[in-house]
């Protein structure tokens, strides 16, 4: 049973609901403590039924404003398209109106990179069903389409280092590829570090030179930045 978070901090500071969505489970935690609530999501959820379900899962938890990672790109706080492992209507999407609250929506890749940021120049990168990737320099942060570049024989980096490039070539050619393309991706941006998350880190037992592991939950961390963070620009 998940705990009830603390009411708001004596400051007065908003309380952020983070909503970190993925293709497995749609996870929620507040900037008040306490611990991650998640559902099962998959390839047939529309945004109207994650928004029940996220209602349900904060029953007992005050928030003030939201912040949502998708998995897509995003424009002006709404999904550009539909995502590929969900369900139908998520382009366009107005989710502030149906939530009647705040929302600030990002690329859920972005929102893990900026809970993951220590300053500088970070490239991230998420190994998980494709390959996410964003950069942020000097507290500007871009989300980054680069699955769908060409790498090899007519493939591209995620036909390669995503979850099909895995299952096809087994684990050892993977880890290959990952090095090779965190080569090539640092020397084009010139990053002064670089952060591997994703479901699938936890398969490198090395990692390339000058990165570090991430970690899922920093996801929220990042959507409470969204919110908290003034020097960010998104």
């Amino acid at each position: 049973m998940a705990k009830t978070a603390k009411p708001a901090a004596a400051n007065g500071e908003q309380i952020v609901l983070s909503i970190d969505i993925g293709g497995s489970h749609v996870k929620i935690l507040t900037s008040t403590g306490g611990e991650e609530r998640r559902v099962d999501s998959g390839p047939g959820l529309t945004p109207r039924q994650m928004i029940a379900a996220v209602k349900t899962l904060a029953e007992g938890l005050p928030y003030d404003v939201i912040s949502m990672g998708y998995p897509g790109p995003v424009n002006h706080n709404r999904p550009l398209m539909d995502p590929a492992n969900l369900g139908k209507g998520w382009a366009g999407f107005d989710f502030a109106a149906a939530f009647g609250k705040p929302v600030k929506v990002v690329n859920d890749a972005l929102m893990q990179a900026i809970g993951s940021y220590e300053g500088g120049r970070m490239l991230f990168l998420g190994l998980g069903t494709g390959l996410g990737a964003a950069m942020i320099v000097d507290n500007v942060a871009q989300p980054m389409e680069l699955a769908h570049l060409p790498y090899r024989k007519g493939g591209s980096f995620e036909d390669y280092v995503g979850e099909r490039g895995l299952e096809k070539r087994g684990k050892k050619k993977w880890r290959k590829y990952v090095f090779d393309v965190v080569d090539r991706l640092r020397a084009a941006m010139q990053p002064d570090y670089v952060v591997i998350g994703g479901g699938n880190v936890d398969k490198l037992d090395e990692l390339p030179v000058d990165s570090r592991r991430g970690d899922n939950t920093r996801a929220f961390e990042g959507g409470f930045r969204l919110w908290r963070d003034k020097s960010l620009i998104v």
